[in-house]
């Protein structure tokens, strides 16, 4: 369970303020069908993460050392730093348009998440907990968690978001977890 949830709050956290998000926030003003956006969102970040997932899972393998331990917690921090940094949107080609909601949003979701800093966070999680099935759900969750608000309330609900203090507590949420995962090797 700590997978599960680690991984949720991780990436929800993570997601605030992402491309990704501000993707939904384009794709609803768009289309106006939320649903049909949300389907698309869950399909391609399952179809991603569980892939990410299953990566870091078969790379833990190779990490269950003291060095392992380095490079994962290392990795938990740089992303923590990584995120500090703010996420521009991409202008979501009209040309897609013609396929629908679901259809656009679940290919743009998908190569949106392609080295994305939740994607990388996935594939630690992934590595961290060698739990595919946890961490698949987790952070699919979690993608859903931030970006669900956002298709549904758009705009409205930007304005009240301090995305400075939600890129600040996601990561420090990814700091501290590297730092936890670095415990065993400094102590």
């Amino acid at each position: 369970m700590d997978a599960f949830l680690t991984s949720a709050i991780t990436v929800a956290l993570a997601e605030i303020g992402d491309k990704t998000q501000l993707l939904s926030l384009v794709l609803a003003a768009r289309f106006n069908k939320p649903w049909s956006i949300i389907a698309g969102i869950l399909l391609a970040t399952l179809a991603n993460h569980a892939a990410s997932a299953w990566l870091g899972t078969w790379l833990s393998q190779f990490l269950d050392s003291d060095y392992g331990n380095w490079i994962v917690g290392g990795s938990f921090i740089a992303v923590g730093l990584w995120l500090l940094i703010p996420d521009k949107e991409d202008e979501v080609e009209s040309y897609l348009d013609k396929y629908g909601a679901f259809v656009v949003s679940c290919i743009l979701f998908f190569f949106a998440e392609i080295g994305d800093k939740t994607q990388i966070a996935t594939i630690l999680l992934g590595a961290k907990f060698n739990a595919l099935f946890l961490v698949t759900m987790g952070t699919t969750l979690g993608m859903l968690l931030a970006n669900v608000p956002v298709v549904f309330a758009g705009a409205a609900l930007m304005k009240y978001i301090p995305l400075t203090l939600a890129r600040r507590v996601a990561a420090a949420a990814f700091i501290l977890t590297g730092l936890y995962s670095l415990w065993p090797v400094l102590s």
